[in-house]
């Protein structure tokens, strides 16, 4: 199937044509012609499958068609809610890219910046805002936003903004609402919660189902080394010694795991960044940036900064860390081998992780190719639950002895070095 044969107006035709666009992916060809016919729509897809033109081109095209009849004034008339800044920023360029030829404004809003150059921007008048939770309150209530023209809704990557804690914020921003509205719901999977949200946003919705979550694409090439947790830093050096793994994404559990692998592997003269909650928007946006330039060879990633990453021709990720819930290994090995391309999904497991493992080879139905040329081999055992109790009580004490010498120091008279006497 082609562009065309889902009746889409020349202008987007022309832009989709630019960018060598000539085939809809399979929820652009199921949701596209449901969101022209004004239908709500519950949308399942897995990262990488094109969903953010599934509704930026239908609604790009309801809001060129009424400009076209003449009914039309530049109001905030779409709004597209969105978990991190980094997706927000897809998303707008997104719209800027199969809107060139419409004239149809889009403007994005996230937190962690200026508001200046935003509100700029909303004064002079847009047609679609895309926006995090929190800086769009705040706008609201600085009167610099007002929803009550909103036409066409989408919240996006709904599961992720639920585990980032959104749900107050979204329900906040619902309640502003006009109730006659289009509105489109995305998320990447559909536990019960979010099930029960799409209840309160949709009205007899049209589901799309696209690509389970238990599924991998088979261009994806997946590795597995069992190793010890002292020694998953040298088993890293020895992966990337090979020269031919140039690009990598490598996914880290936590902010301060992602600093600490970026430092080991800059140590090592290996081009690397982290990118995470605690960075600044700057700090994160050049880091990307040198990434997909190539001046950067290594980008570590938390999963929640990692939502909105998308690399063209991205092949290697590794999982420094085994992702406790299977579901994300998914996501993570799927910023890779998109479009028909080759990817290669290595992960490097310690004891405590064996058991993540087996869940993630349960969900995706296949055992994960051990790799057998292994310098660091796993040699220790999981901890027994009483281990891992001592240890949790071992590591409370030694956090509390450290922060009651700290104080102990801060509170002793004269305890600075730079104390003096005047004389």
């Amino acid at each position: 199937m082609q562009f065309e044969e889902l009746e889409i107006i020349e202008p987007i035709i022309k832009a989709l044509k630019e960018e060598q666009y000539t085939e809809p992916t399979s929820i652009q060809e199921k949701a596209i012609p449901l969101i022209l016919n004004r239908f709500d729509v519950l949308g399942s897809a897995q990262t990488g499958t094109g969903k953010t033109a599934a509704f930026a081109i239908p609604i790009l095209q309801h809001l060129f068609l009424e400009r076209e009849q003449n009914t039309y004034t530049r109001k905030i008339k779409s709004l597209i809610i969105t978990p991190t800044r980094e997706l927000a920023i897809q998303i707008g360029e997104s719209f800027t890219t199969y809107g060139k030829f419409t004239g149809i404004k889009n403007t994005v809003i996230f937190g962690g910046v200026s508001q200046g150059a935003q509100t700029d921007a909303l004064r002079r008048g847009i047609d679609v805002l895309v926006a995090t939770p929190g800086r769009l309150l705040d706008l609201i209530d600085q009167g610099f936003i007002k929803l009550k023209d909103i036409e066409y809704f989408v919240l996006d990557e709904a599961d992720r903004m639920l585990d980032m804690g959104f749900i107050h914020d979204i329900k906040k921003i619902i309640a502003q609402l006009p109730t006659k509205r289009q509105s489109l719901f995305f998320s990447a999977t559909m536990p019960d919660n979010i099930v029960e949200l799409s209840r309160k946003i949709l009205r007899d919705p049209k589901k799309v189902d696209v690509s389970p979550v238990s599924s991998t694409a088979e261009t994806i090439q997946q590795y597995l080394y069992y190793t010890n947790k002292s020694s998953k830093k040298d088993l890293l050096f020895h992966i990337l010694r090979d020269q031919k793994i140039d690009q990598v994404l490598l996914f880290s559990k936590t902010k301060h795991g992602a600093d600490k692998i970026a430092r080991n592997l800059q140590k090592h003269r290996i081009r690397t960044a982290a990118i995470h909650g605690d960075k600044a928007q700057n700090q994160r946006q050049k880091a990307l940036t040198q990434f997909k330039a190539g001046e950067i060879r290594v980008l570590v990633a938390t999963d929640i900064a990692a939502r909105g990453i998308d690399i063209e021709k991205l092949k290697y990720v590794i999982n420094y860390d085994i992702p406790n819930i299977a579901e994300t290994y998914v996501h993570r090995i799927g910023r890779s081998g998109r479009a028909g391309e080759e990817g290669i999904a290595i992960s490097i497991c310690e004891p405590e992780e064996n058991t993540y493992l087996k869940d993630i080879e349960k969900l995706i139905n296949q055992k994960i190719e051990l790799v057998k040329d292994n310098p660091f081999p796993q040699t220790e055992k999981p901890m027994s639950d009483k281990e891992k109790k001592e240890f949790e009580k071992e590591k409370q004490r030694k956090k509390q002895e450290f922060f009651a010498a700290k104080n102990k120091t801060q509170n002793r008279p004269n305890s600075s070095k730079f104390s003096y006497k005047k004389r």
